[in-house]
């Protein structure tokens, strides 16, 4: 690699950090004809595959030339950067030099806007479809989708990316005005309402055609900025909430604002947003997305940001206290659910075994339950509950002080690449 292109890949790798609406999961493209890769069970930036895979993806910028001067940006017009850009042949071959040895399994191709929406999105077009037909790579490609570009390059890009992503960037419509005056909220809503389109009538074509070409097979995603405006978390779930009934998207990601300059409209340079925030966003949505919770269950006008120190199905937990405990060989399947210490697989798993035997403590260890959390909300076979007039204070500080609600993963994981 010469020594040039190893600038360019160090400087577009590292602006492509704070893009973190990236997932696979979903995609389903096959490898045929002994070709290159294959996206199937294949995952993002250090994501975990249903079989335990750990996977990673080449994850740059285009360029980071860009035409607007969005305030949180580090890639805005007026930041006194390095500005580098690559040609389209310079990202097929990186992509395919680095598959070959084995450094990935799949790209991530974003950019800063240069010229125009549409110049920039068949740049980003061109480079998926020389990889899928010039060189058969079957592998995962996740496209940025350029808001105010044409139907027609969109609809190209789906026919070879795995997955298309709109960034809102901002909450709130207002927030958007206030850092990023050039852009249109509504160029942003246009190329997700056109998506959810496309990706709906090639279902229904892959429905009566087998061989009906695929179309984003892993659907649409799309990021906020949080931290950067004082949006609180209802209104950032709520906002989430409804691109996933009316866009239909897979996963909306937050990315916690990093302070790059002293611009007035922004936090001080010093006061990041918290990474415990993040998670607890993350947190939140699982249990909108897999939970069969609601918005205003979570937060609400009187409780409009999340706990920090405990996870939102706790909190949601000691604020019902009314509804435990709950008896684990009767209660349905969505209740059980809703139990802290109890993710969906074992709830199932807990319905499954009740049907033979009652289930008492010993079983419920078996299924990976968080037992200490659990056994404030349940009651067992033979089982005595001795907490039903604790208060919720009490509870939750006698989980904190198991140690039970520390746990606060990172749902969105940075690829390093070098």
């Amino acid at each position: 690699m010469s020594e040039r292109l190893t600038e360019k890949l160090s400087i577009l790798a590292d602006a492509a950090k704070y893009d973190v609406s990236c997932s696979s999961s979903g995609s389903s493209r096959k490898n045929e004809n002994k070709g290159l890769g294959n996206s199937k069970g294949v995952g993002i930036c250090h994501a975990y595959t249903e079989d335990g895979r750990c996977v990673s993806l080449l994850k740059i910028l285009l360029t980071n030339h860009c035409i607007f001067d969005c305030a949180y940006c580090v890639s805005r017009k007026s930041n006194d950067i390095k500005r580098a850009a690559f040609t389209v042949q310079e990202v097929v071959d990186l992509t395919i030099n680095f598959y070959r040895r084995n450094y990935i399994e799949g790209l991530f191709l974003s950019s800063g806007i240069f010229k125009n929406a549409d110049y920039t999105m068949e740049r980003l077009v061109r480079i998926a479809k020389k990889l899928r037909h010039e060189h058969n790579f079957n592998g995962y490609i996740h496209l940025k989708a350029i808001p105010g570009a044409s139907d027609e390059l969109l609809k190209e890009a789906g026919l070879y990316a795995d997955r298309l992503s709109v960034n809102v960037e901002m909450p709130t419509e207002q927030s958007l005005k206030l850092l990023a005056p050039d852009k249109n909220r509504k160029d942003m809503i246009a190329p997700m309402k056109y998506l959810k389109g496309a990706i709906e009538e090639n279902r229904e074509e892959k429905r009566l055609f087998k061989k009906a070409p695929l179309f984003a097979p892993a659907g649409q995603s799309t990021q906020m900025v949080i931290g950067a405006t004082p949006e609180n978390d209802m209104q950032i779930l709520w906002m989430a909430n409804q691109f996933y009934e009316k866009m239909k998207l897979k996963r909306v990601y937050y990315s916690g604002y990093v302070p790059i300059s002293n611009d007035n409209r922004l936090p001080a340079i010093g006061t990041p947003v918290p990474m415990i925030r993040e998670n607890r966003l993350y947190q939140a949505d699982w249990l909108l997305r897999f939970y069969g919770f609601k918005v205003e269950e979570i937060v609400n006008y009187d409780n409009p940001l999340l706990d920090t120190d405990i996870d939102p199905k706790l909190s949601w937990a000691l604020r019902n206290l009314h509804l435990f405990p709950l008896d684990i060989n009767k209660a349905d399947l969505s209740m059980i659910m809703r139990i802290p210490g109890i993710g969906v697989s074992s709830a199932n798993k807990i319905v499954a075994a009740r049907k033979f035997n009652k289930l008492s403590w010993d079983n419920l260890k078996k299924f990976g339950i968080a037992v200490n959390r659990a056994r404030n909300f349940v009651t067992c076979q033979s089982d005595h509950f001795s907490f039903k007039d604790w208060m919720p204070q009490q509870i939750k500080e006698r989980i904190l002080q198991s140690g039970t609600s520390k746990y606060t993963p990172n749902f969105s994981p940075q690829l390093k690449l070098f």
